[in-house]
C-alpha cells in the first residue's frame, strides 16, 4: 500500500499552519508544553513517567555532552579539557605551577612567623640551654650538692660560641631549673595535701608566686648591672639558669621536712645554700665574668681596682640572695601546724 500524505481528513478551515524545521527555535520544550493525546485518549489519563535517560535536544554548534552515571571518585578532568574556565586548571603544567606557588607561599609564611617569634623569644639560644643528656644532668646535680670537690671551673669555647652543656659541665643550662621548678610545684601540692590544705587553686598560687619571684629576681640583677655600669658578657638567660638552681635544694629540703620535721629542713636548706653560694661565685667569676681572671693573669698582684669591686659586690649579692629566696619560697610549707579541736 502506497502512503499518500495528502490523504486523510482535511484540516479545519481557518489560519494556515506553518511548518517549522527546528521546534527549539520557537522555545518549544517537550517537558513543559501540553502533549497531544492521539487516538482519542482522554486528558484525565495519567501521563507517562519521565525517563531520566532521555536528554533534551542540544544546540546545533555545541560539541560537549555531559557524561552520564560518572562516579564522583572516578572523575576525569580530561573530559572537561575544552570547557572554558575549567580546562586551563586541568593542564599538568598549570597544576605544577600552582603547587610550587602554594609551597613557596607556605615557606614564606613560616619564615615570617619564625622571625616574629625570634623578636620576643630567642629560640636558637634556648636550644643551646636545653642541649643536655642524662650524664650531664646527673653530674651537674652532684656538682650542685658538692661543689667543693670541683677544681676546673673554666668553660670551653668553639669558634661560634661556648660548647653545649652536654659536652661541658661548667656551662649553664635551663633544663635542670625548669624540671626543678615543675617538681617544686608538685611537691608543694603534696605537702599541702598532707596538711589538709590542698585545693586546685593552691597549685596555681604556688606556681605563679614562684615564677613571679624569679622574674623579680631577674629584673633586680639586670637593673643592678645597668646601674653599676658593669660591662660584661653576662646574658639574661645565664642569670635565669643560675638563679633557677635553687629549686633543686628546695625540693630536697621540703621532702626531708616530711620525715625529719623543721630541723631536717633547716639543716638541709643551710647546707645547700652554702654549696650554691660557693658554686655561683666560682662559676660567675670564671665563666660569666672573666674580666677579673684575665686582669689577674695580666697584671698579677697589681690589678687595678676600678670596676673590680663592683663586679665582686655583684657576685656576693647574687650568692647572698639565693638563701633568702629559698627560705621565702618554702618556709610557708613547713611552719604550718594543724589546729587541735576538742
Amino acid at each position: 500500500m502506497n502512503f499518500n500524505a495528502n490523504s486523510g481528513p482535511k484540516q479545519p478551515f481557518g489560519r494556515k499552519i506553518k511548518r517549522v524545521s527546528d521546534v527549539n527555535a520557537m522555545g518549544y520544550n517537550p517537558y513543559t508544553q501540553p502533549q497531544p493525546f492521539p487516538n482519542g485518549q482522554d486528558a484525565a489519563q495519567p501521563q507517562p513517567a519521565f525517563n531520566p535517560q532521555h536528554q533534551p535536544a542540544q544546540e546545533f554548534n555545541q560539541s560537549y555532552t555531559q557524561p552520564n552515571n560518572v562516579p564522583y571518585n572516578n572523575f576525569d578532568t580530561n573530559q572537561y579539557a575544552n570547557v572554558p574556565g575549567i580546562g586551563v586548571f586541568a593542564q599538568p603544567m598549570v597544576q605544577n605551577m600552582a603547587m610550587q606557588y602554594t609551597q613557596q607561599l607556605a615557606n614564606t609564611g613560616t619564615t615570617m612567623v619564625k622571625k616574629e617569634i625570634e623578636r620576643f623569644v630567642p629560640v636558637n639560644r634556648l636550644k643551646y640551654y636545653f642541649a643536655v643528656d642524662t650524664k650531664y644532668v646527673l653530674t651537674k646535680l652532684g656538682l650542685l650538692f658538692f661543689p667543693f670537690t670541683h677544681a676546673d671551673w673554666s668553660v670551653k669555647y668553639e669558634q661560634d660560641g661556648p660548647v653545649q652543656p652536654r659536652f661541658e659541665i661548667n656551662a649553664p643550662d635551663l633544663y635542670i631549673p625548669t624540671m626543678a621548678y615543675v617538681t617544686y610545684v608538685l611537691v608543694a601540692g603534696l605537702v599541702l595535701g598532707m596538711q589538709q590544705r590542698f585545693s586546685p587553686e593552691q597549685i596555681g598560687i604556688q606556681s605563679s608566686s614562684a615564677l613571679a619571684w624569679c622574674l623579680i629576681e631577674l629584673g633586680v640583677y639586670n637593673a643592678t648591672l645597668y646601674i653599676s655600669n658593669i660591662q660584661t658578657s653576662l646574658r639574661t638567660l645565664d642569670l635565669l639558669a643560675y638563679s633557677g638552681y635553687k629549686f633543686v635544694g628546695l625540693i630536697v629540703s621540703i621532702l626531708l621536712s616530711i620525715v625529719g620535721g623543721s630541723t631536717a629542713y633547716f639543716c638541709m636548706l643551710g647546707y645547700f645554700s652554702l654549696a650554691l653560694a660557693f658554686f655561683l661565685v666560682r662559676s660567675l667569676r670564671a665563666q660569666v665574668l672573666p674580666e677579673i681572671s684575665q686582669q689577674e693573669a695580666y697584671y698579677g698582684d697589681n690589678v687595678p681596682s676600678s670596676g673590680n669591686k663592683r663586679r665582686l659586690y655583684f657576685l656576693l649579692f647574687v650568692a647572698a640572695a639565693q638563701p633568702v629566696l629559698s627560705w621565702w619560697l618554702s618556709y610557708h610549707l613547713i611552719r604550718y601546724t594543724p589546729s587541735v579541736t576538742l
